[in-house]
């Protein structure tokens, strides 16, 4: 499996929020490219990008901070997500040379628009299904609809998207640990590959993965846990090589 350092930027800083409200920041770096050197010296074989802003905007926002981290390393994997809505953004940033863009709140509002972009980018298309107490999120988290993960997680099965981000926003940078179950219930309930997001913590969340025995989880994105020290990237990336 991978580990999957993230980067969130909000107004060009790298950031991480707590259950995604905005307001409750934390600041850990105000040059992007420079953070993302950080993780390719330890040793990171991809990257998660998030436009914060973006997300909220439905539309770019921290571009020029993504294509400069995609310039600098132009052989490293980079998924992007926030305020992806359009082919034509999705066809700007695979340009700048992302590998994969992640359709999150389109997704849910019109699912025929990831079909589409599957058949225009095949490869490069990835669905982000952010949920509290099972239930898909939109809008930067804002809204909680009455969808179910597993559902709407169905629906995209046969649109050929590369994977799906499953994050729990209860967890997501409150460093209580990866909601395991709920991330092996939903990749053993589709054939698309899962990523599982929100809570790692410490070598104990990945072990808690590894363990789960489901082998359609592809990789763990973390955060604040490798910017505030309570897991080592090097480390987490080789128990999850010998996993």
């Amino acid at each position: 499996m991978l580990l999957i350092p993230a980067i969130d930027l909000k107004d060009g800083q790298c950031v991480r929020l707590r259950q995604g409200r905005m307001e409750d920041d934390t600041v850990f770096s105000d040059q992007p490219v420079e953070m993302a050197a950080r993780w390719v010296e330890a040793g990171c074989r991809r990257l998660h990008l998030v436009d914060l802003n973006g997300a909220f905007a439905g539309e770019p926002v921290n571009g020029d901070a993504i294509r400069a981290i995609a310039a600098r390393f132009p052989d490293l994997p980079i998924q992007v997500g926030g305020g992806i809505r359009d082919e034509a953004t999705i066809e700007a940033y695979l340009q700048a040379g992302v590998s994969y863009c992640i359709i999150g709140t389109q997704a849910v509002k019109e699912p025929e628009f990831v079909a589409r972009a599957c058949r225009a980018f095949p490869g490069h298309v990835i669905v982000g299904l952010d949920a509290k107490e099972g239930r898909v999120a939109i809008n930067g988290w804002a809204e909680v609809t009455d969808i179910e993960v597993v559902d709407l997680a169905r629906r995209f099965e046969d649109d050929g998207v590369s994977a799906i981000v499953y994050t729990d926003i209860g967890r997501d940078g409150m460093m209580s640990g990866v909601n395991v179950e709920a991330t092996a219930a939903l990749a053993d309930a589709i054939h698309v590959p899962v990523i599982a997001s929100g809570g790692i913590t410490s070598l104990r969340d990945l072990e808690a993965l590894c363990k789960a025995k489901s082998h359609n989880i592809i990789g763990a994105i973390t955060g604040r846990a490798i910017y505030e020290g309570t897991l080592d990237f090097a480390e987490g990336q080789r128990y999850f090589d010998g996993c």
